[in-house]
């Protein structure tokens, strides 16, 4: 006779400590589960079906293994105990006014918040660490990676009053509160590819070209008709460098400048390989290339500074000259076909990404100005030159001198490909006051987190 899930385990048991009666197996999961089961019913009360639906996503995630799902279903059962006091205080200070009985009420919904602490403690307990015993070393950082974004995304949600962010309150009003629990999901299910060193490569790949394929998926959809997949209307090139050239020219529309100089300074120049809707393409075109990426030759790197100069000093020039805005569109549009262009004929060929690391203006702002940001690769003295990471840089940012000099080019974009083939723990990632494990770890959720809210808001 086969024995449940549950009965085995009732019979897990921490070390140290005497085995449990088959009750507290039972309580691990029914506990916390029927907690949020009534959080959801508390939403669908209040009239919002989508949030009911939200938390029963969390509520699923108790019936996994995964270390990280005890703490993110943990967190908001906190949560709930503050929405069920607040919910209590409102329901008795209504009570008293009207002078009508309270006190059953007060002992009613302290009861439910009492049960919904005693869920949260039970996932945090030794024995739920055991029974959620699946990526322990990324628990913490998926939780977070989850949290983050679900707040990030749920204070756009709120300040967006002309026009709703999230896709699904435009399509299904009020459904936005599933997608962020769907996207925050997908998030640390992301956070945890990019953590396992034997993932990280190709998941970054993928996760990146998917953003791409979805921004401009939307953007092809809204111009054939359906201009909900649209963010306004007000429609601009798709050009990495009119991030920066675009304000030069008009004097205006610094909206994704902020956007792209705050996430430069909290990841630096990681939104070259992680963020950039554009970038994803010049990698996949360069993986088109076997075996190792060439190197560019030496003068690329002052190309791209010629390149980044010509381009915002004509987007000023024709500003201070007048130029008719259509004048502007097309020289704009050329270039960006010109950018293709680079990818496919150049970095398809040498398996370097051509056009990010030889080519692109705001990449070069990027690397210049992530100096600001606190982020630093490093190779330490245990580097042997076998040249491992010299054979996965698309980048073109490490050779023999830069490991020499312990640092790699300013083409560097953080991507981290070399540090996952690394064997020798040479290639570090660093933050102040952080160590090298910390610090990856650290870097992971943030940039993640960046990329999943990106990944639900960004479009044209």
């Amino acid at each position: 006779m086969h024995e449940s899930p549950v009965t085995e385990i009732s019979k897990e048991s921490v070390p140290g400590e005497p085995a449990a009666p088959p009750v507290m197996g039972w309580a691990l999961l029914a506990v916390p589960v029927l907690g949020l089961v009534l959080l959801g019913a508390h939403s669908l009360r209040a009239g919002t079906m989508w949030d009911l639906f939200a938390v029963l996503t969390v509520a699923g995630l108790c019936l996994s293994r995964l270390a990280w799902t005890r703490i993110v279903a943990a967190a908001v059962l906190l949560w709930g105990c503050l929405v069920w006091v607040k919910t209590g205080m409102d329901f008795v200070q209504m009570r008293m006014m009207l002078g009508l009985p309270w006190v059953r009420l007060a002992w009613i919904l302290g009861g439910v918040t009492a049960f919904s602490l005693l869920g949260a403690l039970l996932l945090l307990s030794p024995r739920a660490v055991r029974r959620f015993n699946e990526r322990q070393d990324a628990a913490v950082p998926q939780a977070v990676t989850f949290l983050l974004t679900a707040l990030l995304l749920w204070i756009c949600r709120e300040k967006a009053t002309r026009i709703p962010l999230l896709l699904a309150d435009r399509f299904v009003p009020g459904s936005g509160v599933l997608e962020i629990a769907l996207i925050a999901l997908y998030a640390a299910v992301a956070c945890g590819w990019l953590l396992d060193r034997k993932k990280a490569r190709k998941a970054r790949s993928f996760i990146w070209a998917m953003f791409s394929a979805v921004f401009f998926g939307q953007l092809a959809l809204g111009l054939a008709g359906v201009e909900r997949l649209l963010m306004t209307g007000a429609l601009h090139l798709p050009v990495p460098a009119l991030i920066i050239a675009g304000p030069l020219f008009r004097g205006d529309g610094f909206f994704m400048l902020i956007m792209f100089a705050i996430s430069v300074l909290l990841v630096g120049s990681a939104w070259c390989s992680h963020l950039c809707y554009i970038g994803a393409w010049d990698d996949r075109l360069s993986r088109m290339h076997h075996g190792a990426p060439q190197p560019l030759p030496h003068w690329a790197a002052k190309f791209r500074w010629l390149v980044a100069v010509l381009v915002f000093a004509t987007a000023l020039g024709m500003r201070f000259a007048g130029v008719p805005i259509f004048t502007a569109v097309w020289l704009a549009a050329m270039f960006g076909m010109l950018g293709v262009a680079v990818m496919v004929f150049f970095s398809s060929r040498s398996g370097s990404m051509v056009h990010c690391s030889a080519f692109c203006p705001l990449g070069l702002a990027g690397n210049v100005f992530s100096r600001i940001s606190p982020w630093r690769l490093a190779i330490n003295d245990r580097c042997t030159r076998c040249g491992a990471c010299k054979r996965v840089c698309r980048y073109n940012a490490l050779d023999d001198a830069v490991l020499e000099k312990g640092r790699p080019a300013l083409s560097c974009s953080l991507c981290r490909d070399c540090t996952t083939v690394c064997t020798h723990g040479a290639m570090e990632l660093r933050f102040p006051f952080l160590s090298p494990r910390a610090a990856e770890r650290t870097f992971v959720t943030v940039v993640v987190t960046l990329h999943a809210v990106f990944f639900a808001v960004a479009r044209m």
